[in-house]
């Protein structure tokens, strides 16, 4: 008999096609065809360009805002699933909703557990992420997930610069785990920042726990909305003594007005990777391309082989 695996095809959604072509690049195949189709209201059809019968179907899509992106990877896979592929595997660099993961107070929705339903119910055989907000969101599916981290093309960076006073440090309590794993893996100190929030995206209050006089601050977080936070813990690191203040976060959400607060920010560099597209100005950004991360991945899932040799922490 004939164990020969499927063929492996990959395809994107309208905004993620930049990564999806790079990592295609890395896997040395050709991005597959797809159409999307705007009607007038609004509403958009997908369809696939080619025949999938059969074959192993990533679908590369991060599902940050507007929800169009959500709703695009959600059409994909169930057009895949009507045209017969063996299975279909979403590829979601950044898993949007996922600051929504608790009730946290009464009459709350739990939007990360809402949206892996849609993709569970869409037809969704496997979820390939990275750095989700909450890690207990991986529970919240019932197909397999992979979890990938940015600390392995972080990891490489930091160690680039050559700092001589390194010191890892998080911006509030609840990174203070991601922070720590860095912290370890480096053998330097952990330094963390306690925050108060008057509402959301609004920081009302800062202090630093530990000894940052004279140190080069590397501050690690999974994602940057308003930069309200990272830009208020880097200028309290300065009043602090820092010599240097430097930041590293996986997703660049980078709404209005964060670019305009880290060109005006003590910060000396902050670092992205690219899971989220990001096109502004701002001449303290440094994108860190995470296609091969997500290639190799796909190729050892698609070959049955272990992806854990890819973690340099957790």
């Amino acid at each position: 008999m004939n164990y020969s695996l499927p063929p492996l095809k990959v395809f994107s959604g309208t905004k993620s096609k930049y990564i999806a072509e790079e990592i295609c690049q890395e896997l040395g195949v050709p991005l597959g065809q797809m159409n999307i189709l705007h009607f007038a209201d609004g509403e958009f059809e997908v369809s696939f360009e080619e025949s999938i019968r059969g074959h192993e179907v990533y679908l590369v899509q991060s599902t940050f805002p507007n929800t169009d992106n959500l709703m695009e990877l959600l059409l994909m896979i169930d057009a895949a699933k009507r045209a017969s592929a063996k299975s279909v595997i979403a590829v979601i660099p950044y898993f949007g909703w996922a600051r929504q993961d608790r009730k946290d107070k009464p009459r709350v929705s739990i939007a990360a557990k809402l949206v892996s339903n849609l993709l569970t119910t869409a037809g969704v055989d496997r979820v390939i992420t990275m750095d989700l907000h909450a890690y207990q969101i991986q529970g919240f599916f019932d197909i397999p997930l992979d979890h990938l981290y940015a600390s392995s093309v972080f990891i490489p960076y930091i160690q680039s610069l050559h700092l001589p006073n390194l010191v890892i440090a998080t911006p509030d309590v609840g990174g203070a785990k991601r922070a720590n794993s860095y912290a370890k893996y480096l053998d330097v100190p952990l330094v963390l920042c306690h925050k108060q929030r008057a509402k959301a995206n609004v920081v009302e209050k800062m202090t630093v726990i530990g000894d940052v006089e004279g140190k080069d601050i590397i501050l690690i977080d999974d994602m940057v909305d308003t930069a309200g936070t990272i830009t208020k813990a880097a200028e309290l690191m300065v009043e602090n003594g820092a010599t240097s203040v430097r930041a590293l976060c996986t997703h660049a959400i980078m709404s209005d007005p964060a670019t305009e607060r880290v060109n005006a920010s003590p910060l000396q560099e902050i670092i992205f990777t690219n899971s989220i597209p990001y096109t502004k100005d701002c001449h303290k950004c440094t994108v860190i391309s995470v296609a091969r991360l997500f290639a190799d991945t796909i190729r050892r899932v698609h070959e049955n082989e272990s992806i854990s040799s890819q973690y340099l922490i957790k």
